[in-house]
């Protein structure tokens, strides 16, 4: 995995780099491969993760449909706008 530090700011890149890591589950995975996992204990977490993962999206299915009202948003004065971001 490769990130490009733009104007020597090593900071932001790691923070990137970071994201990035966290978004394909490698610090789970270290965190996981840290001890030993029996066979069964691994089968019984990857079955609750597939149950998750289908009531997750069987849950999307159904406010898409419209079965079941989504998630409220906060609600916003009318007059305040998302701050601008900076010029970089």
């Amino acid at each position: 995995m490769q990130v490009q530090v733009r104007d020597n700011n090593v900071d932001q890149a790691l923070r990137v780099l970071k994201k990035r890591l966290q978004r394909e589950g490698v610090f789970r995975e270290m965190k996981q491969r840290k001890y030993y996992e029996k066979p069964s204990e691994t089968r019984t977490r990857k079955k609750a993760e597939a149950v998750r993962r289908a009531r997750k999206n069987a849950r999307k299915q159904a406010i898409r449909e419209g079965l079941i009202a989504g998630p409220k948003r906060p609600a916003r004065p009318n007059n305040a706008r998302p701050a601008a971001r900076p010029a970089t």
